[in-house]
């Protein structure tokens, strides 16, 4: 079912409806999204809780007025101003790829974009500069068109791939083989601890890859991998299935609203069972092409060098499908990945 006809059966704005998904992580682009069966009766039960409920929610679209004449504003005085508990409003830049505290500084634009996220329109008073910054964050799709007729003549880019999952469950291991060399041993104690990029090339085409840390203590730059990917690549070890960290992994990549490619490791092992590993992404709403649903799975072995072949080209499939551009002769643009 669409999320434009979900919102006109329980007759609220679309806009209100996907950010009472959003707040219920259930993470949509557009109203034209299409839910599953499952979700559309999670959501209406969901929806009817909302509504025995005094207060009105915080997914209710809001305007508000904030007096501000400075550049930046603090995070702790951001709280005050928006009406908005801490540690949502944390959350909300933590997916948007900003590594903040209480004591931190932001510009207004970020504030615009963060107040987006709880459905808030703000128009700053007395400030002509930054009544200007909210009608451009208003005018994107004018913005990009402009920026894309000024950035010169757009070719084919190679696809930035990230590998997310669980920790030990062979991500590292997997780059080591598709790289054919060994970067696990200069980490200390085995774990990956930065996030470091990539480029190999399959079939005479290039592909970049991001290298994210996989223990629980590095999930902030784990965000901020995912926010800069054109593909995930979900790693689930066959032997171990869905844990934690794996489920943590794809709403980083929802959040970011980057294709999935699940790559099933260790399937050489004698423990291994890939349909039972299937069947728990299944109700992650990650479903197999075999069973019927959009994500594809490819078995693999990282040590053994199994699959990997297989994997690569559906890494290249979708990077065709995608038709990423960049421009050649323009004005360059890059995203900090750490520092």
């Amino acid at each position: 079912m669409k999320v434009q006809s979900l919102a006109e059966e329980l007759k609220i704005p679309p806009k209100g409806l996907i950010g009472f998904l959003r707040e219920n992580k259930i993470y949509v682009k557009s109203p034209s999204a299409k839910l599953d069966p499952a979700t559309v009766t999670r959501v209406k039960r969901l929806y009817k809780d909302s509504l025995n409920k005094k207060d009105e929610p915080a997914w209710a679209e809001q305007t508000k007025v904030i007096e501000w004449s400075t550049q930046t504003i603090k995070i702790s005085t951001l709280v005050n101003e928006l009406d908005i508990p801490l540690p949502d409003l944390m959350k909300a830049f933590l997916s948007k790829g900003h590594l903040v505290t209480i004591n931190s500084y932001v510009d207004q634009e970020t504030v615009i974009d963060i107040a987006k996220e709880f459905n808030i329109t703000l128009s700053f008073d007395g400030n002509e500069e930054v009544k200007a910054i909210e009608l451009k964050a208003t005018s994107l799709e004018i913005e990009e068109e402009d920026s894309k007729n000024n950035q010169g003549e757009q070719k084919n880019r190679p696809p930035i791939v990230t590998i997310l999952g669980h920790v030990d469950h062979g991500k590292t291991t997997l780059l080591d083989t598709i790289r054919k060399s060994n970067i696990t041993s200069k980490e200390h104690g085995g774990i990956t601890q930065h996030i470091g990029a990539y480029q190999i090339t399959h079939n005479s085409k290039p592909i970049t890859f991001l290298d994210t840390p996989g223990h629980e203590a590095f999930t902030s730059l784990r965000a901020r991998g995912a926010q800069v990917t054109d593909i995930a690549v979900l790693i689930v070890a066959a032997n171990d299935g869905v844990k934690p960290q794996t489920i943590e992994a794809i709403e980083h990549v929802r959040a970011a609203d980057v294709p999935i490619i699940v790559a099933i490791n260790k399937t050489d092992l004698p423990e291994a069972d890939i349909e039972q590993t299937k069947q728990q992404l299944s109700q992650h709403n990650l479903i197999a092409e075999e069973w019927g649903g959009d994500t594809v799975m490819v078995p693999i072995s990282a040590k053994a060098g199994k699959g990997i072949e297989d994997l690569l080209e559906m890494i290249m499939l979708l990077a065709e499908v995608q038709e990423l551009k960049a421009s050649q002769t323009g004005l360059g643009k890059g995203i900090v990945i750490e520092s």
